[in-house]
């Protein structure tokens, strides 16, 4: 066994500065000790993929990240991990439990096919992967294997996780405390709303040039390409519903700008659990605008569920310290330019999409790496 010190310390030298995942009883040390240790900070996901899109934001924004989560969460995972890091090149070191390993101690049935296949799963995604450390000697070779590959391939790299590998290390913080959220009144939605096209060009007109814009997967970010293509921008591919957790780890990573996370309503509600960490973190730097209209557009029109779900009163109910109804594309504009924390901007959209709109030319890879230099100037 190893202490959770040492290997938290040794990734911590190598540029590892960010923690996040989802609680296994294997990975109770690690957790318990980055939540003391006042040199590391631990973001509690809501789930394993919202955790990997947190580390790939806090890459993005200059602070190498590790994700952890038991192995029978992969499978929440495998979407970010394919079409998000895979594909923009965004590496990140995955710890994974062995919960049912094969020939291991006796788990719970639920852990008997993932312990069988959890090696194979790396492989299918194409991230390498090797055993945690068993030992204190094995850290650092262990860590400059999983960096050399990440620093070179820019793709994840994996440790898979045996039991009792890590000391014990009692949880000696207290759980932080939380004022009871005030609800938010009804409010009724005019007949007349903006289009998706009018509520971005606002954005852009308000925006300060030091901003970093996140558009979520779809005709956000497309409309936001053919409307000004700029360096401080990124437009996410496939991993829907993880812009608003890929913002969070971007704003913790980059506290001196505003992150703007351009959302979707399906997309936000396939992850909603991610308004709740992003209300627990309260990164004042952060501003979340959904964009709701009502529907799956850029999959045919098909209707989400956002006709009856209030995610304004969500947003409020999850501590978000402002949440506005913005009514109009100037209402957009002046929340923009008040916000002064966490803020969710709630825009009802009307449906529509501009007639030959472009995809991006640039490459998902050249829009990260354009990114990052952006932030490092």
């Amino acid at each position: 066994m190893i202490n959770a010190a040492q290997f938290v310390e040794a990734a911590r030298a190598r540029g590892l500065g960010l923690w996040t995942g989802v609680p296994c009883s294997y990975l109770k040390p690690f957790i318990n000790f980055t939540i003391d240790d006042p040199a590391s900070r631990y973001v509690a996901a809501t789930n394993e993929g919202d955790a990997v899109a947190i580390a790939s934001g806090s890459w993005v924004g200059g602070t190498g990240a590790v994700v952890m989560f038991q192995n029978s969460g992969l499978g929440n995972a495998i979407n970010p991990l394919t079409s998000l890091n895979q594909i923009l090149k965004i590496p990140i070191l995955v710890i994974t439990t062995w919960r049912g390993e094969p020939a291991g101690e006796a788990d719970e049935p639920q852990h008997e096919l993932m312990g069988r296949i959890t090696p194979q799963l790396f492989e299918t995604m194409g991230i390498p992967w090797e055993l945690f450390p068993s030992a204190n000697e094995q850290v650092g070779p262990v860590l400059e294997r999983a960096l050399a590959h990440m620093n070179s391939t820019r793709t994840p790299y994996a440790l898979i996780m045996r039991k009792d590998s890590v000391k014990a290390h009692p949880l000696t913080s207290p759980p932080r405390a939380f004022a009871p959220a005030a609800p938010l009144p009804a409010f009724a939605w005019p007949q007349q709303r903006p289009t998706r096209q009018e509520v971005l060009q606002a954005v852009l007109r308000v925006r300060q040039p030091a901003d970093l814009l996140v558009a979520t997967t779809g005709f956000t970010g497309r409309e936001l390409y053919a409307l000004g293509d700029a360096a401080n921008h990124i437009y996410m591919v496939g991993s829907m519903g993880c812009a608003s957790s890929f913002g969070l780890g971007l704003a913790l990573a980059c506290p001196q700008r505003r992150v703007i996370v351009l959302d979707g309503d399906g997309a936000a509600l396939m992850r909603l659990g991610a308004l709740s960490a992003l209300g627990a973190e309260a990164p004042p730097n952060l501003i979340h605008l959904l964009l709701d209209n009502e529907a799956h557009e850029s999959t045919g029109g098909q209707a989400t569920a956002t006709h009856s779900t209030d995610l304004a009163a969500v947003a409020a109910a999850c501590n978000y310290p402002a949440v506005v109804r913005a009514a109009s594309s100037a209402a957009v504009a002046s929340a923009l330019q008040a916000a002064n924390a966490l803020t969710f901007i709630h825009c009802k959209i009307c449906q529509g999409v501009p007639a030959q709109l472009p995809r991006p030319a640039i490459t998902p890879d050249a829009v990260v790496t354009r990114l990052k230099t952006f932030i490092q100037q």
